[in-house]
């Protein structure tokens, strides 16, 4: 079963707005589906790894500023 939500749901998962998820599929970072009734519905596995593809840039971006620190 493929598991989506509407992009005002996908903008409050992701803490960003509608505008920047429409960015986003535009990109093509985040997936879509179209509903019988024509609605776009993003794809909940996008939304995910959406997710950790910003928790690992941050933790990359914390990892160094360390290392800056210590050096």
């Amino acid at each position: 079963m493929i598991r989506s939500v509407l992009v005002n749901h996908a903008a409050e998962i992701l803490g960003v707005s509608r505008r920047t998820v429409y960015n986003r599929i535009r990109e093509g970072r985040l997936r879509t589906i179209r509903t019988r009734c024509g609605s776009q519905r993003v794809l909940l596995e996008s939304v995910e790894s959406l997710l950790l593809e910003g928790a690992r840039r941050r933790s990359g971006r914390r990892a160094r500023a360390a290392d800056a620190c210590a050096g």
